[in-house]
């Protein structure tokens, strides 16, 4: 390998972007199912979830390359909120809920209070595929991403592929977004700390008195 390609590589390594989900539901909504789809683009119907499970997987996104890392979150019951370690260590989360389970709404409704309030989420109703037996609706779930302001979307894993990719991409999205805005923040903050210091002199009609060199 020439030294041009290594250079290369080492470049498009630095300019990885790093982005940590985890994924975060009652007992039973389809995680699991959502990540392996996403991941894999393959179906699972059943899962013998017993521990959390973390994902590492490269992807672009708008031609940017980025590294998910993914915390497939396992909780035992509908009260079983993530740990503070899980909450600390996401850069965002994907909030999921079944359309059929109305405690699984509730659920999430009770982790959003437990976020920082700019934590980046996207909201996801998953099992959109059985409608006949839905207890969440659609307005509801439109109605809670408003108040949250962030990504909604009802999904069926089992059937869909490119919408449940959507709901990671725009999680995605908006870390990054977050990240940028927290960046130029800090930016201007540090200018504007370095200007306060300055002292500006402009010439007046005294200058003529100034001596010359």
């Amino acid at each position: 390998m020439t030294s041009n390609a290594i250079r290369g590589i080492r470049r498009k390594k630095s300019t990885l972007s790093e982005v940590k989900v985890a994924v975060v539901g009652a007992p039973a909504v389809g995680k699991s199912a959502l990540t392996v789809r996403f991941l894999t683009r393959r179906y699972i119907g059943e899962y013998d979830h017993q521990s959390e499970t973390r994902y590492k997987h490269e992807i672009l996104v708008d031609g940017e390359p980025v590294l998910f890392e993914i915390l497939d979150t396992c909780s035992k019951a509908d009260d079983d909120l993530p740990s503070a370690d899980t909450l600390n260590w996401a850069d965002g989360f994907l909030l999921v809920y079944a359309i059929t389970d109305r405690c699984s709404f509730n659920f999430v409704r009770r982790v959003k209070q437990a976020l920082c309030g700019d934590t980046p989420i996207a909201l996801v109703g998953n099992k959109g595929d059985m409608v006949h037996l839905r207890q969440v609706s659609t307005e509801e779930g439109e109605i809670l991403a408003k108040d949250y302001e962030c990504w909604f979307g009802e999904v069926a894993a089992s059937e869909q592929v490119t919408q449940v990719a959507d709901a990671f991409l725009e999680l995605c999205r908006e870390v990054l977004n977050v990240r940028r805005k927290n960046k130029q923040s800090l930016l201007d903050r540090m200018l504007g700390n370095k200007n306060s210091g300055l002292r500006v002199y402009s010439r007046g009609k005294s200058d003529s008195a100034l001596p010359k060199d």
